[in-house]
């Protein structure tokens, strides 16, 4: 054969068996036998699924993060937009819905440290990670955002509920809200900031995404928490956010092109299709017939924290199938070279 490099054929397999010997080749086939170059093109009729890496493994090592990771995305997501909600409502003298969104964020909060601890091991890890400040690494940002909005969020929550701290909760109530918009986005850029296909694909519109859902999910659930007459700015937030979050999915997977697949497809798809469901539904739920009807207030409130989890789980769900499966590796890669753009 002339030309390129030999590609071995459907039934060879040139790994070494338990013996030591190729399995399927003879040693005088391996020796004639040349090695695939790593940038060698492979013929639509040889392959014609797209691009594959050596025997079908995944070039990149899939996501080590435990699978409910998700939930701290959203509990995250949920203290960085109540945070900001809380301190506006009590600005302006809404102390209903001012306290019913700190108490929001102050639950949300006591769960988003147990996850970060729980998936990173041991809790001396945590503690590990303050010892430097790298504004370059997301993660280090984003613990120390926790670490600082964590006793911010419990002094303005003491304030608005129990009436303690007075001048310590104001404080604190200022430092939440300025915090809480970078808690809502940071896993996003976490996630991007990896060599997962769909997610570092995506890394110009996944901290929009995020944004979006966890003021929709903020809203939603001040929304469902607060009575209707004191739950207007709640329901605002809400449907402003829910329709940020399906503009930003909706230009992510038109700018990803091949790599969007992930998240149309298998898990992720029918969870993404389900989060744009119950975030519309729920969107307009409350746009429609949440200032009026207090059950209409409730539902499109869980319907909304519905959809924001569900997104997480989508998302999540397709950086690990875009991990495991070589062609959205290889085949960006190869779109770049032909383009003579940057790898």
């Amino acid at each position: 054969m002339s030309g390129g490099p030999a590609r071995p054929g459907p039934t060879e397999d040139l790994r070494p068996s338990a013996s030591g010997k190729p399995g399927g080749t003879s040693a005088r086939a391996l020796r004639g036998a040349r090695v695939p170059h790593r940038d060698a093109q492979v013929s639509p009729a040889a392959d014609p699924h797209g691009p594959v890496s050596y025997y079908g493994q995944p070039v990149i090592k899939p996501p080590v993060w435990r699978a409910y990771i998700p939930w701290y995305f959203f509990f995250g997501g949920l203290v960085g937009a109540s945070a900001p909600l809380a301190a506006v409502a009590g600005v302006r003298g809404n102390r209903a819905l001012e306290r019913r969104a700190w108490a929001t964020a102050l639950a949300a909060l006591a769960v988003s440290p147990v996850l970060l601890i729980a998936d990173l091991g041991r809790p001396e890890r945590f503690h590990h990670m303050l010892r430097v400040a790298k504004v370059t690494s997301p993660m280090s940002v984003g613990t120390w955002t926790i670490t600082v909005a964590g006793p911010a969020t419990g002094l303005a929550a003491a304030r608005s509920l129990l009436g303690w701290f007075p001048r310590a909760g104001a404080a604190g109530a200022g430092a939440a809200a300025v915090l809480g918009p970078v808690l809502s986005a940071y896993t996003a850029v976490l996630v991007a900031d990896t060599a997962v296909p769909a997610w570092h694909g995506a890394r110009r519109e996944l901290p929009f995404v995020f944004a979006g859902s966890s003021a929709a999910s903020a809203g939603g659930a001040a929304a469902l928490l607060t009575p209707v007459a004191h739950a207007a700015p709640a329901r605002r937030l809400a449907v402003a956010g829910a329709v940020g979050e399906l503009a930003a999915v909706h230009l992510m997977e038109r700018s990803l092109g091949e790599l969007a697949e992930p998240y149309r497809s298998g898990t992720a798809g029918r969870l993404a299709r389900a989060a744009r469901a119950c975030t519309a539904a729920g969107a307009g739920i409350l746009a429609v017939r949440g200032g009026r009807r207090r059950l209409a207030a409730a539902g499109g409130g869980t319907l909304l924290l519905a959809g924001a989890a569900l997104q997480r789980w989508a998302v999540f769900k397709a950086g690990v199938a875009s991990a495991e499966d070589p062609r959205y590796t290889v085949g960006p890669q190869r779109a770049r070279v032909r383009a003579g753009a940057p790898m």
